[in-house]
């Protein structure tokens, strides 16, 4: 036996060394950093400063009232709450819907700010606070925009009545123009006929609203038209809300869901390389605001029924129509069904995975139908996708093995088969304001009222966080 493993004898035990020492005394936190100190110069920069960007990047929707200006620490305190307003939401944690899967990290914005006073750059810290987007930038172009509209008058109620379209007379459709005008410096205001030019001017406008762009102002179109210029601030503002949740940076490949204009987009960077028409979560069955990766692709995948939907859809529609679930592919596993691959299958021949906690992902549909519909808001939550093998392809572009031509091949062969994918970061997002590239602003429908829910929670964050607001401050 070795020595070093030999027991040792009676007569020569050795002591064990004591435990070693471990220190009570807790250890000692680094001092809080202090704040910096403002010249009277830097003062007055820094107050000019934050009331023009309370009001550039919708944190205000008014000008602030006045007041006696805050100056020190209480003016310091305050640019630290609008920075971490501005570069990640006034939101804390506790306030995020379980739907809004998107909570940004904490920020400190306290080193970056004691450097701009060291080095005498306020202004250009206050510039690099905001989100690095286009598409952020669209929305504080159009907030200045829709804003000057509402200090104008905003835009006037149109009547109801009649449908109007090509051929069309009188003064609601003189009304119409002056309406679109507002938005819209190609229409002509003048005139009471419906004629091509203004039939191509209501078609603008349907697609800005994401509306069927037929030309026959209807309900819906003037619906849309009718919204005040205040409430079309307001929406921008929420959206601008939402845009500070995400990294600063994101990744040059990504894909986008619009939840709420039920739109997927493929960037490479911020230009788009591929878009598909999607279906969304309708009402009480919301799609969530998530971020993840795409890791895998599946071919012929079956369908694992959650219990919600067996209970409350399915198992009734065998219990009207015995024999409904044989019928549709299902099959009964324990307590729970699941629906075979195939053509049947809901999730069609394409399945998305990502991780997320709320076991949605992007998947086909046999149903197809609803692509053609300009309201396509009607999935458990899940997002299907109009062009699922487009999307599958570029995925496995570059992988030898998996072509086009070899998923075409197994997609018809039948068998469920998990292909690992370049991963590729996933965003749903809820936007009901965008710009288009042209800076047009687009609008949707607040289908699951969150634009309310979040100014209702912002509005009563603020009221806890006066110094936010800036009222004490200008």
């Amino acid at each position: 036996m070795p020595a070093l493993l030999a027991a040792p004898s009676h007569a020569a035990q050795t002591v064990p060394p004591p435990p070693p020492v471990t220190s009570t005394v807790p250890a000692i936190k680094p001092a809080p950093m202090p704040l910096p100190v403002l010249t009277p110069v830097q003062a007055d920069q820094l107050r000019t400063l934050l009331a023009a960007n309370a009001m550039a990047q919708g944190l205000r929707s008014t000008p602030p009232l006045a007041a006696a200006p805050l100056a020190g620490d209480a003016l310091v305190r305050a640019a630290l709450d609008q920075a971490r307003a501005v570069h990640a939401g006034r939101l804390a944690p506790s306030d995020f819907d379980k739907n809004w899967g998107m909570i940004p990290p904490p920020y400190d914005p306290l080193p970056a700010f004691a450097d701009a006073v060291r080095r005498d750059r306020l202004a250009a810290w206050i510039a690099s606070l905001p989100p690095p987007y286009a598409g952020y930038d669209g929305l504080v172009k159009g907030l200045a925009t829709y804003r000057a509209i509402a200090a104008a008058g905003g835009w006037a109620k149109l009547d109801p009545g009649p449908d109007l379209t090509l051929g069309a007379t009188g003064p609601r459709v003189l009304a119409l123009r002056q309406r679109l005008a507002v938005e819209d410096s190609a229409v002509v205001t003048t005139g009471d006929s419906f004629d091509a030019e203004l039939l191509a001017d209501v078609q603008r406008a349907q697609r800005r609203y994401g509306l069927n762009p037929q030309g026959v102002v209807s309900n819906q179109t003037l619906a849309a038209l009718n919204v005040p210029a205040e409430d079309r601030v307001r929406q921008i503002m929420a959206n601008l809300e939402r845009w500070r949740w995400l990294p600063q940076e994101l990744p040059r490949d990504r894909i986008q869901v619009n939840i709420a204009a039920a739109l997927m987009t493929v960037f490479d960077g911020d230009t788009p390389v591929l878009s598909m028409r999607a279906v969304t979560g309708r009402p009480g069955h919301e799609t969530p605001m998530l971020s993840s990766t795409i890791h895998s692709v599946v071919i012929n995948p079956p369908w694992n029924v959650p219990t919600s939907i067996a209970t409350n859809e399915l198992w009734p529609k065998e219990r009207k129509s015995p024999g409904y679930l044989k019928r549709n592919g299902f099959v009964v596993n324990g307590t729970s069904l699941q629906q075979a691959a195939g053509n049947q299958s809901a999730l069609g021949r394409f399945k998305f995975d990502f991780d997320n906690p709320y076991s949605v992902y992007l998947h086909d549909t046999p149903s197809r139908a609803k692509f053609a519909s300009f309201d396509r808001l009607a999935s458990h939550g899940c997002v299907r996708l109009e062009k699922p093998a487009d999307l599958a392809n570029l995925l496995l572009r570059g992988d030898p093995v998996w072509t086009p031509d070899a998923v075409a091949a197994a997609v018809a062969r039948g068998k469920t088969i998990r292909v690992s994918a370049r991963p590729v970061q996933v965003y749903l997002l809820y936007w009901t304001a965008f710009a288009s590239a042209n800076g047009q602003m687009n609008f949707r429908g607040d289908p699951y009222g969150w634009d309310r829910t979040l100014a209702a929670k912002i509005e009563a964050r603020s009221a806890h966080q006066i110094t936010l607001q800036l009222e004490d401050v200008l």
